[in-house]
């Protein structure tokens, strides 16, 4: 039976201000990416979605960014190797406290947006958020985009890693996500992603937006949460993974 872990990237609400629906996303998926406050979420909201994850027995990971509530995470910062490790220490240190209230644990460590893309493929930004995971818990496994150099980095670090693969995100051939800026970079159909999905979990495929083939090789699969239609995208990826003998789990799992 193949087994792929599902994430999705929740506790982003904000006061009043609400993002995605975490409680339903958190009866589909094994793994949630909770944001640490600094590109979105605050105490209340956060500790809200760890209870809710613990008691469904989801794996909880934090969501580090940089500090960029305005545009959510999504844009680009040239920041120092100090500020940036600092920064990620700051925000595991804050969820991990969260976590522990709710007789929870963080295990792995994904960080979002602009970040996420940056230390792909930057050594420097990527080594600083590598120094600031292990100077808190060298345990922690690391997140990151499937066929990145930060993978190879972080593992020459001593971390352990995890290859993510996004289920309604386009790819470029050469196996980078297309910019949200570009058309058809978000994909919205949940039967289309669904089958791309099955192809991925199976074959190790996914055609890009050229309509070419690319090999991905990911151990978890990602649906935003605040993507519109996540929740139906989520359950239809879950529901064809299940008919077609795919177990969804955990990575952190024994």
């Amino acid at each position: 039976m193949t087994v792929i872990d599902l994430n999705s990237d929740l506790g982003e609400g904000y006061g009043a201000w609400n993002m995605g629906d975490d409680e339903a996303m958190l009866a589909i998926v094994s793994s949630a990416n909770v944001a640490c406050g600094f590109h979105a979420g605050d105490p209340v909201g956060i500790l809200k979605t760890v209870k809710a994850a613990a008691e469904k027995g989801v794996s909880i990971g934090a969501h580090v960014s940089y500090p960029d509530r305005v545009g959510f995470g999504r844009r680009d910062m040239d920041v120092t190797g100090g500020e940036l490790t600092a920064d990620v220490i700051y925000q595991i240190g804050a969820l991990k406290g969260l976590a522990a209230a709710a007789g929870t644990t963080v295990g792995y460590v994904k960080p979002h947006g602009a970040l996420y893309n940056r230390i792909a493929h930057d050594p420097k930004q990527g080594q600083a958020v590598i120094d600031g995971i292990k100077a808190v818990d060298p345990s922690l496994v690391l997140m990151g985009l499937a066929g990145s150099p930060i993978l190879d980095l972080a593992r020459k670090a001593g971390l352990e890693v995890v290859a993510e693969a996004f289920a309604d995100r386009a790819y470029q051939p050469d196996g980078q996500l297309v910019s949200r800026r570009d058309p058809g970079a978000v994909l919205h159909d949940p039967q289309l992603i669904a089958r791309r999905m099955l192809r991925l979990a199976y074959q190790g495929t996914l055609e890009a937006i050229d309509g070419s083939m690319i090999k991905i090789e990911a151990q978890s699969i990602c649906v935003h949460g605040d993507s519109p239609g996540a929740v139906a995208i989520a359950r239809d990826i879950r529901r064809a993974f299940e008919a077609d003998g795919v177990r969804v789990r955990s990575f952190l799992a024994h």
